[in-house]
C-alpha cells in the first residue's frame, strides 16, 4: 500500500516480532496495510528499546489528518477492540506506528488511500 518512492524514517522491529508478524502475514488472505514492505525495510534486532513502538505498546500520537491526539495499544488482530483502543497491527494506522520511536513521523495512508502524517509523541510498555 505504501509508495516505496515515500521517504519514510527508519525503524525498528524486534526478531520476535519480525517473526511472529511475518507468519501472520502469510496466513492472512491479503497485506492491504503494507505491514510486510515496513517489515522487509526495518532494521530487525534482538531486541528494540522500549521508546520503540512494538507489539503491545501504547503510543499516543499526532494524527495530522484529524489535528488529534490518540492513544492506543498496538495489538494483534484477535485482540483488535477500537472501543478500548486496541489497534490491529493489520490496520493502516497500527502498521504505520510499527518500529517507529518517540519524536518521529511517517506519512501514512489511511483505509481510503489518502496521505495522513502520524507522529509518535510517546511510546510506553505494560
Amino acid at each position: 500500500m505504501p509508495s516505496k518512492t515515500l521517504a519514510r524514517p527508519p525503524i525498528q522491529v524486534s526478531e520476535t516480532d519480525a517473526d511472529r508478524l511475518f507468519l501472520l502475514i502469510d496466513r492472512a488472505p491479503a497485506d492491504r496495510s503494507g505491514l510486510r514492505e515496513e517489515l522487509e525495510r526495518a532494521q530487525v534486532r534482538p531486541l528494540v528499546p522500549a521508546s520503540v513502538v512494538a507489539m503491545n505498546s501504547t503510543v499516543e500520537f499526532l494524527d495530522d489528518a484529524h489535528g488529534e491526539t490518540r492513544t492506543v495499544q498496538l495489538v494483534y488482530p484477535g485482540e483488535a477492540d477500537i472501543a478500548a483502543n486496541k489497534v490491529s497491527v493489520l490496520s493502516p494506522v497500527g502498521a504505520g506506528l510499527l518500529g517507529l520511536k518517540a519524536g518521529q513521523s511517517i506519512q501514512w495512508p489511511d483505509r481510503d488511500g489518502r496521505l495522513r502524517a502520524l507522529r509518535v509523541l510517546k511510546v510506553s510498555r505494560g
